[in-house]
């Protein structure tokens, strides 16, 4: 069943969100993954969430997100990404 995985961030530095984006990005194909899109948080309709951005990642199924994420070339990228926003990833699968 398709997967998707929803980044909530915040930008600490633009310039090394940049760097990350292209790496991180470049490591979505491998895994069967797509960027779906990028928006900004306009509204929170219920309960309390501080980010400001978000991200829309599909995948063919759970095992490949599991895969992508834990994978030597999207780990390559948590050091930048650390320094260019604070995250939250949340994996979900069809049902």
């Amino acid at each position: 069943m398709t997967a998707y995985v929803i980044v909530h961030f915040t930008v600490k530095d633009q310039e090394k969100l940049a760097q990350y984006g292209a790496g991180a990005g470049a490591t979505l194909a491998a895994f069967g993954g797509e960027f779906v899109t990028r928006g900004t948080v306009t509204e929170v309709l219920h309960g309390s969430h501080d980010h400001k951005g978000a991200v829309l990642l599909k995948f063919p199924d759970a095992e490949s997100v599991h895969n992508w994420y834990n994978s030597d070339a999207y780990q390559a990228n948590i050091a930048i990404r650390s320094q260019a926003i604070d995250t939250v990833f949340i994996a979900i699968e069809e049902s």
